[in-house]
């Protein structure tokens, strides 16, 4: 039966182990020895009578009984080892992996006070692996022109071998993937292909 120090992984203060030793089936020979009180009550106290073999063979079982207490540890395993011989896992060891720098970002481009849109230097993320959304709305009065930044990032798109989609019904909101990105597009209708052909 587990006790609270097995289930924290530790070993056990009192020695359990010296407690699950089975006892030898032989009954002993007790010799019983009276003392006499004041109160003439008797005091039975047994003497046990053990011989060299029987010592032997305790010694043995219990070094049987050890060893099928113990536990492989897991292969490549180089951290601490409980007396059972379970690997000990130290939940306060300040081992941490170092947390990589992102290669990949999402951006977010609009028009500049000019309406213009920097074409160029989106090809330059799109090619570093940068997902880019392209906000058209704020050219609301401005449909030819809409329609010019859509051609551009039409022409830029197939520089760099990516495809447009738009994110809503007005094709005002525009998202180019990065290179290397996946874009699903089985459950949901996405593209301007429609608008520029």
């Amino acid at each position: 039966m587990a006790n609270l120090w097995q289930f924290f992984g530790l070993p056990d203060p009192e020695g359990s182990i010296q407690t699950s030793v089975k006892k030898p089936k032989k009954k002993k020979k007790q010799k019983a020895v009276s003392t006499n009180s004041v109160s003439e009550q008797h005091l039975l106290i047994p003497k046990e009578t053990s011989t060299v073999d029987e010592l032997s063979s305790n010694l043995n079982n219990q070094s049987r009984i050890e060893k099928g207490n113990l536990k492989m540890t897991p292969p490549g395993w180089t951290g601490p080892v409980t007396s059972d011989g379970e690997p000990f896992h130290d939940l306060a060891a300040g081992i941490r992996s170092r947390r990589s720098f992102p290669t990949r970002a999402l951006r977010y481009v609009s028009p500049d006070k000019m309406s213009r849109i920097p074409t160029r230097d989106i090809g330059k993320r799109i090619n570093q692996g940068d997902t880019v959304i392209v906000d058209l709305r704020p050219l609301v009065h401005m449909d030819s022109h809409q329609a010019a930044c859509r051609r551009e990032l039409k022409h830029m798109s197939e520089e760099n071998n990516v495809e447009i989609f738009s994110l809503d019904q007005e094709d005002k909101l525009l998202m180019i993937p990065g290179c290397d990105v996946i874009v699903e597009t089985s459950h949901n209708d996405l593209g301007i292909t429609a608008l520029l052909h």
